[in-house]
């Protein structure tokens, strides 16, 4: 096959998008298959120009020139070449070659829903609805889709004008080797970042500062936790570093608890973090698939997430569940909360090593050969099917 593959530009400084998009085309061409990348240049974006006009540069990148380069180019190509968009916020391109065989990625609809009012934690100004709204008109016009998750396609078709040839589920492939590392092995990965994991162990969180990571929660937990524990462990939070509301959220903790804010780990030293952690703590209140959740697991770490798919597909049987974060009376799920941690963490160990292997089973749903084997034959489904 020759596979163009529209992917996001640079200049957006995307993290997740550009390694999923890697992992496409790096596994397609392992498979024998032409694969080029297609996506705006930063020619607008690139002029000199303050901060809050880089946006509207961006977008001139993005809808006019972008689109006038991807009608020159076309003119070149072959009628059966298969068209890739690695993420379903590329809609605004989907309309260029709706006529020729494509398929669509699809992650997670946060955005859009948050611009149609149904998450009051992420209100969205006239801009950012438009744009979303923009983005709902590009990719309705799709006709071969692939979700994350059963709930991102059960989204997908709230969004849908029509039923599509093709909306299958089709889980990430872990896009790291994931695995349980001995304390020794841990230790020796984590000492360069200047990190000693307590004997006793500690608590756990991977993630950003997005509003749906819920990171607020996970401190409000954790000071609940630390209330009722004779002995509470620490918390570490691996991921970008905190806002100011947040570290300031971390000093109120009681006294005999801990947290710790660590930025700038590798993918070893997040995998070290993952096999020394007693418990993640993974409390969000929205995601697209949740990769910590199986990372974790690939790690052996016990996961304790909201009860709400997709959380619950990827946790399956192996994960433990809270409910999400209310926004009234917030005070009351965090007691219930830390005390469910309390109480995990007193598993007695044989009780934990079959959890921890209820999880290698459930992780083993998330094979990165298994996903883009599926990829592959869902791209063959699709030149086969060329909409007219």
């Amino acid at each position: 096959m020759h596979i163009v593959q529209f992917v996001h530009p640079d200049f957006l400084n995307s993290q997740s998008m550009p390694r999923f998009a890697k992992m496409i085309a790096e596994g397609m061409r392992a498979r024998g298959h032409q694969v080029d990348i297609w996506t705006a240049r930063p020619l607008a974006y690139g002029v000199p120009a303050p901060t809050r006009l880089k946006k509207w540069l961006g977008y001139i990148d993005q809808f006019i020139f972008f689109p006038l380069l991807v009608r020159w180019r076309l003119r070149r190509l072959e009628a059966n070449t298969l068209f890739v968009f690695g993420d379903q916020a590329l809609g605004p391109w989907v309309p260029l070659v709706a006529c020729r065989p494509h398929v669509i990625h699809v992650h997670d609809f946060m955005a859009l829903r948050s611009a149609l009012g149904e998450f009051s934690q992420n209100p969205t100004g006239w801009a950012g609805r438009q744009y979303q709204a923009l983005i709902r008109r590009g990719f309705s016009r799709g006709r071969h889709f692939v979700s994350v998750s059963d709930n991102t396609r059960h989204q997908l078709q709230r969004f849908l004008p029509r039923q599509p040839d093709v909306s299958e589920v089709i889980y990430n492939g872990l896009n790291y080797p994931f695995r349980r590392m001995n304390a020794a092995e841990s230790l020796a990965e984590l000492l360069p970042a200047g990190l000693v994991p307590p004997p006793e162990g500690f608590l756990l969180h991977v993630g950003g500062n997005e509003w749906y990571k819920n990171r607020q929660g996970v401190l409000e937990i954790y000071q609940a936790y630390a209330r009722q524990a004779e002995n509470p462990l620490p918390l570490w939070l691996v991921g970008t570093e905190p806002t100011m509301a947040l570290k300031a959220l971390a000093r109120q903790t009681a006294a005999k608890g801990k947290v710790r804010f660590i930025s700038g780990l590798s993918n070893k030293q997040v995998c070290a973090a993952y096999s020394a952690a007693r418990l993640m703590v993974f409390p969000s209140l929205a995601e697209g698939f949740g990769w910590p959740i199986a990372e974790a697991m690939a790690c052996g770490c016990l996961v304790l997430t909201t009860g709400e798919a997709p959380m619950t597909e990827v946790g399956g049987d192996a994960a433990f569940y809270i409910p999400s974060r209310p926004q009234r009376n917030p005070g009351a799920w965090a007691e219930q909360s830390g005390a469910r941690v309390l109480e995990i963490l007193q598993t007695r160990p044989d009780e934990t090593g079959s959890r921890r292997q209820r999880g290698y089973r459930q992780v083993a749903k998330f094979d990165a050969e298994q996903t883009l084997n599926a990829y592959e034959r869902i791209y063959r489904q699709a030149l086969g099917k060329a909409p007219s």
